[in-house]
């Protein structure tokens, strides 16, 4: 199927992606991506007080985040529109993607900002209280880290979902390792001519402000905490987990960032693209949940679920990224679909470029457009898995206007 909905050609960006406890680590989450969010319309010549309606996605809570996207759009410029908070951990990039075109396609918008940020740097220590508890203690939660750690539906950890795809699917150390190689070098891609690739949609280099946004402290030519392997490096890794397979190298980092989508209907997506001669249309979305403790293995009933909306089949996508916190994840994902696992993902990826969760599957979006526009058009595919064994999936065509 077409959503009534588009995404104008170049109305949508991203920060600079930043490893935890690095540039972006002293700043609040929601005010940096509205401080963004202002400074990015503005350039695009978008006018905020057009914006009838906002989604807002993050999955580490800030203080003063009850209010989340109005005040978000508050702050932004766009007091006037409101819309929900929401969160679906990793595949949240997704989500807000999907509640704006929701509500363009029912009449009760026409404008919308998808806008996600997160901050896992920092993340908050939580008390609650439990008055009926020994001598009235209650309990506490370390956000970030507890929950990395831990699904309590299990109880088990997010590596030890990707341990057990690996052993479902005999998946070796040495394969996920020449995986990581290959992200790495399609990465590089994106920084070649002065990060030619990573500027179509990123202001570089980029201005970092103080935790008030009075001033620049730092800049950054592009994502930090970038690592660079080689196979001899990587081969002297042990895994992380006690009779596993997946070592440290083959697994994402948590970051820090905010990204951003305008979505809107055909007629204003033609006045504010870019390029009004390209026109980005949306054509099917996916949800789905894997086997308890699966979660690598939940992209592909959503990639499938996706597909199946948009009346299309895999070898008809010219472009294709997905959310990979573990190098399985593209290998289990490319067996099941028929998808060339090396010529997936080009460009980059999260597990190079870093997982700061909500935003992260928005920069994918976003260079799958970029990509699909370099090559001349086509149909584009991301899928993200998510913490629970859930995942979302989009597909996009890129096409002339």
């Amino acid at each position: 199927m077409t959503y009534k909905a588009e995404i104008p050609y170049g109305a949508y960006w991203s920060t600079p992606f930043a490893r935890w406890q690095g540039s972006f680590a002293h700043l609040h989450s929601i005010r940096f991506a509205a401080h963004v969010a202002r400074a990015e319309l503005a350039r695009r010549n978008i006018d905020a007080a057009a914006f009838d309606y906002g989604a807002l996605g993050m999955s580490v809570p800030q203080q003063h985040a009850f209010y989340g996207l109005p005040w978000l759009m508050g702050m932004a410029g766009a007091g006037q529109a409101g819309g929900p908070t929401l969160m679906q951990a990793c595949a949240t990039g997704v989500r807000p993607v999907l509640a704006c075109v929701q509500e363009i396609e029912t009449g009760l918008a026409s404008m919308a900002l998808a806008i996600n940020c997160d901050r896992t740097s920092n993340g908050p220590h939580i008390y609650y209280p439990n008055p009926a508890g020994p001598g009235g203690t209650g309990s506490a939660e370390d956000w970030v880290m507890q929950n990395f750690n831990c699904d309590p539906l299990g109880p088990h950890t997010m590596l030890q979902t990707a341990e057990n795809v690996v052993a479902r699917h005999g998946v070796s150390t040495a394969l996920q390792h020449e995986v990581v190689l290959r992200r790495e070098a399609q990465y590089r891609d994106a920084l070649a001519d002065d990060s030619a690739f990573l500027r179509r949609y990123m202001t570089l280099p980029f201005e970092v402000p103080s935790a008030n946004f009075s001033k620049t402290v730092a800049t950054l030519e592009g994502d930090e905490g970038i690592a660079h392997s080689s196979a001899e490096g990587l081969a002297k890794l042990k895994p992380a987990m006690p009779g596993g397979t997946i070592t440290f190298g083959a697994q994402t980092h948590p970051a820090d960032g905010n990204a951003a989508i305008v979505v809107t209907t055909r007629e204003q997506a033609r006045a504010l693209s870019a390029d009004p001669r390209i026109a980005v249309r949306i054509h099917g979305f996916g949800l789905s949940r894997a086997e308890l403790a699966y979660m690598p293995e939940a992209t592909i009933p959503a990639a499938h679920s996706a597909m199946a909306q948009a009346g299309l089949r895999f070898d008809q996508l010219a472009v294709v990224k997905t959310h990979n916190p573990f190098a399985v994840n593209d290998i289990v994902f490319a067996r099941q679909t028929g998808v060339d696992l090396m010529n997936m993902n080009n460009y980059g990826s999260s597990l190079v470029w870093g997982h700061p969760q909500a935003p992260m599957g928005t920069r994918a979006i976003i260079e799958v457009i970029e990509e699909l526009a370099l090559r001349g058009g086509g149909y584009g595919l991301f899928a993200g898995c998510a913490a629970g064994d859930t995942a979302m999936a989009i597909v996009l065509e890129v096409g002339d206007a």
